[in-house]
């Protein structure tokens, strides 16, 4: 090969892959729409297919271990490398906790109140099973049982027995030993890092099979109970939609206003290209690059954006919080066994840890749903099938909403840290210093900026 043919080879750029997901999306809403009829003009048929949405939830199952050990070993070690680049890690960290927890306690506020699948008293295989637990548990020993419970056998049968309080609590430790381990856990987290996209590589296989558990699991339910299935199917993806919104501009924008004095209707139409590419992709990931090249324009310091950015997006999952506490408590209502305040406290405490680290990857919100039901009511988890068929319309709310929280947050912690341009942020807000897109970071720039912190965790 000549030299000139090197340098050309050299200068032309990878063919990327083709994103082929919105085949599975179509393929979805096949399903869902076959589903329905099917559950209505065949009710019986209906219920007998309704073994492949238990078999689409059994494999979401069997990733619920090795996603949740993977995201929770990799979070502590992005704590603990944002914390180190000083104030600006420690309170963007401390934003974060605070508002996944505004955003668990609205989404389970909401889903009270409008109890979406109430009435529908669904069968299933396990039902009546959370009695059966709560009687073992008080026989042996209630809360002191259920402590005692959280410690496995052994460290490596908590990825095998099937045990999510088990398997986090191993999670923990591993992360805070490879803390303590300095260097040398720097490379335990990075193997950790790889064996994660093992596990959402086989997460993505396995979420092909999709349309044939939508298919299975909507024909089921509507075969069970007609058309109210489909009603509290809307409602709930309605309210979701509609929470979302007012989380947004309610609460997000009146915080952004109180705080920076920024309008979040002129934010949102600052980033209104990169919500039309998170519509396309249903992934607020795809705009992660944009984010910090606009974010930086806008006026923030380059350091805080690095830094905010990038963990927001493992740790700042406002939509994806929202969105398991109203699908919980869809879920346990929709199969006649409500969860009682307690355990809708107890569960809020779990998504706060577990969803850390669910975003990037669609499916993986799906994941962490399994597995906290699992953790807290093992009799609800063939209920999850029931979402399968409307998760990916859901999906668009969740990552509209996280991207949202984490373009608000860059500015509030600028503000907090007083690193942002007042004068610039108003230029550029009021269209005076439009973006120049043919300057547009492009994805290796964007990787430089990330190296920052680590980068961010795949929902």
């Amino acid at each position: 090969m000549t030299v000139t043919e090197s340098a050309a080879s050299e200068s032309t750029p990878p063919k990327k892959h083709k994103d082929r997901t919105h085949w599975l999306y179509i393929a979805v809403i096949v399903a869902v729409v076959l589903g329905v009829i099917v559950g209505m003009l065949w009710p019986g048929f209906g219920k007998s297919v309704g073994v492949l949405g238990e078999i689409f939830v059994s494999l979401i199952k069997m990733m619920i271990s090795p996603v949740i050990f993977c995201t929770i070993v990799l979070g502590i070690g992005s704590v603990r490398k944002a914390a180190s680049v000083g104030r600006v890690g420690g309170l963007a960290f401390v934003y974060f906790l605070a508002m996944s927890t505004v955003a668990l306690a609205i989404g389970l506020v909401v889903g009270n109140l409008l109890a979406p699948g109430t009435g529908l008293h669904l069968s299933g295989a396990n039902q009546g099973a959370g009695a059966k637990y709560a009687d073992q548990a008080h026989a042996a020993g209630g809360t002191w049982y259920f402590i005692k419970s959280i410690v496995p056998e052994t460290m490596f049968s908590a990825l095998t027995s099937g045990s999510v309080l088990q398997t986090l609590f191993i999670a923990l430790l591993v992360g805070f030993a490879a803390q303590a381990l300095g260097s040398t856990g720097e490379s335990i987290v990075r193997g950790v890092g790889m064996l994660q996209k093992l596990v959402f590589k086989v997460l993505i296989m396995v979420l092909w099979l999709a349309p044939i558990g939508a298919f299975g699991a909507i024909a089921n339910v509507v075969g069970q109970t007609g058309w109210d299935a489909v009603k509290e199917l809307g409602t709930l993806m309605l309210g979701f939609y509609v929470t979302c919104a007012i989380f947004i501009f309610g609460v997000l924008g009146a915080l952004l206003w109180a705080v920076s004095r920024v309008s979040i209707f002129r934010l949102v139409r600052y980033l209104a290209r990169e919500y039309l590419l998170i519509v396309s992709t249903s992934s607020s990931e795809s705009a992660l690059p944009r984010l910090i090249a606009k974010m930086t324009h806008l006026g923030v310091d380059k350091s805080t954006v690095g830094i905010v950015v990038p963990t927001g997006y493992s740790f700042n999952l406002d939509g994806t919080a929202i969105y398991l506490t109203m699908a919980s408590l869809f879920v346990a209502d929709a199969m006649g066994a409500p969860l009682s305040v307690g355990q809708q406290i107890s569960l809020l405490a779990f998504m706060m840890i577990a969803s850390k680290g669910a975003a990037g990857v669609t499916g993986a919100g799906m994941a962490t749903l399994a597995g906290g039901l699992q953790s807290h009511r093992p009799d609800l988890v063939d209920g999850v099938g029931m979402i399968v068929g409307i998760d990916r319309f859901m999906s668009e709310a969740r990552a509209l909403t996280n991207f949202s929280g984490n373009a608000v947050a860059t500015l509030l912690i600028a503000t907090w840290t007083k690193t942002m341009n007042r004068d610039r942020i108003k230029a550029v807000l009021s269209g005076e210093d439009p973006f120049d897109e043919s300057t547009m970071l492009d994805d290796h720039a964007g990787a430089a900026e990330v190296e920052k912190v680590p980068a961010p965790v795949a929902t």
